[in-house]
């Protein structure tokens, strides 16, 4: 495949504009071969760097739920949501399809009770030849979905939200920050 006609996902566009292919006046997607077709992008040519990514999720509570986090019958939702999200981080490569399967060398998930809600925030990292952002994302996206379970008994119309990358370092593209309007 060639790296110039391939179309980007938001797991390469960053690093492959970087590499100078292709054009950045005309980023396309990846992830698709010249016939259209998907397939998994190959990154054997790419130097392994240390990369990280840190992605947010928001889970919108009602104030009767929020008054009933701590008495869970279920456990501490925030810590089961926090274990949850690490182990998510681990199996990205087998919940979307054309992710690469990577060494985590670390992982960590907080959440934290804040007005309205729980504030979600997952780190990855790793040394490779393509980013984490996919594993922070998915591990957020988790360890959200695990505090719905834990509390939906006491509220279906619960919202999770702002699921959004916030930042990554590594690679040739180097440094991502999303601006906070």
């Amino acid at each position: 495949m060639k790296k110039k006609d391939s179309i980007y996902s938001a797991e390469l566009i960053v690093d492959d504009l970087a590499d100078g292919l292709p054009d950045a006046a005309t980023p396309t997607l990846s992830h698709y071969d010249e016939t259209g077709r998907p397939c998994m992008v190959d990154v054997s040519a790419k130097v392994p760097t240390r990369r990280e990514a840190v992605a947010t999720a928001f889970v919108e509570l009602s104030d009767a739920v929020m008054a009933a986090l701590p008495q869970n019958p279920k456990g501490n939702p925030l810590e089961v949501a926090r274990f949850a999200g690490i182990q998510a981080a681990k199996q990205t490569s087998n919940l979307i399809p054309m992710c690469h399967s990577l060494a985590l060398s670390f992982v960590d998930v907080q959440a934290r009770i804040v007005e309205g809600g729980v504030a979600i925030e997952a780190t990855a990292a790793t040394v490779a030849g393509t980013g984490v952002e996919m594993e922070a994302m998915v591990a957020a996206s988790v360890a959200a979905l695990t505090v719905y379970d834990m509390t939906k008994a006491l509220d279906k119309g619960i919202r999770i939200r702002d699921v959004v990358l916030l930042r990554k370092s590594g690679g040739k593209s180097g440094e991502y920050r999303r601006e906070i309007v």
